[in-house]
């Protein structure tokens, strides 16, 4: 019980020092900043923060949510974003152990964290971002190529029903950004998983979009970068268990 208690904690804490950085993703790729070689500093003041100020979490909570120079509120999706990364990675491995696998799950839900709060803000999604979650599809597909041809079909089963549809309505009804969103995340899951991503993604998009609508005025358009992440998430983590209770109990 204690090693794996000792595992998951160093996990958590590697995942929110991953998460640190993730919230200078969101911040500066909108803007096309560097997110290497300019230093962290306060977005008020300027304030070149110091190691001790960018502690996950602790630095946040010591400082009670301010800037330690000129006292300017600091966003609380810092120890947000921070907290969510550490959960999903211990989460990751314990549903799978550690493996290849899990490592690159890690990695998919860090992008996908970055890519859901960036389309969220700006309706847009980051090439780069994509991009990455291609690499992370290349990966796994050779590092199992006795079922290479299930991961080519996710690359296409889903991105190319909605390529189709982008195309048609010229971008009204889907983003191009969702398109390869889709294809990324296919190569990385497999035909069946990505399938089950996209309605869980399309069913919680309309639900949760819904009761936005009603609770706070929004507005019909919706990102679906966020509800697609989601439903990828979901499905990474727990699809297989979903498709073998669903096909065992109507099929």
């Amino acid at each position: 019980m204690l090693p794996d208690i000792i595992l998951y904690s160093i996990i958590f804490l590697f995942g929110i020092v991953i998460g640190s950085f993730l919230n200078v993703c969101i911040f500066r790729i909108p803007n096309q900043e560097d997110i290497v070689k300019t230093g962290s500093h306060c977005m008020s003041c300027g304030y070149r923060l110091k190691w001790y100020d960018m502690i996950p979490v602790a630095s946040f909570l010591a400082l009670r949510g301010k800037c330690r120079k000129c006292g300017a509120k600091l966003s609380v999706q810092y120890p947000l974003i921070e907290a969510a990364n550490g959960i999903l990675y211990v989460c990751i491995v314990w549903t799978g152990g550690l493996s290849i696998e899990s490592l690159l799950y890690c990695l998919l839900a860090s992008a996908l964290i970055v890519l859901s709060v960036i389309d969220f803000r700006t309706y847009e999604i980051p090439f780069g971002i994509n991009l990455f979650i291609l690499a992370l599809g290349l990966i796994r597909a050779v590092t199992d190529l006795q079922h290479i041809l299930n991961y080519l079909i996710g690359l296409l089963a889903v991105s190319m029903v909605l390529a189709v549809l982008y195309y048609a309505t010229g971008g009204r009804a889907i983003g191009g950004g969702d398109v390869k969103l889709m294809a990324a995340c296919g190569l990385l899951l497999g035909w069946k998983l990505i399938i089950l991503a996209f309605l869980l993604g399309c069913v919680l998009g309309a639900v949760i979009h819904v009761i936005r609508m009603k609770v706070s005025g929004e507005g019909r358009v919706l990102a679906m970068g966020p509800y697609l992440s989601l439903g990828v998430l979901i499905a990474a983590l727990w699809g297989e268990q979903m498709l073998t209770w669903y096909f065992g109990r109507f099929l």
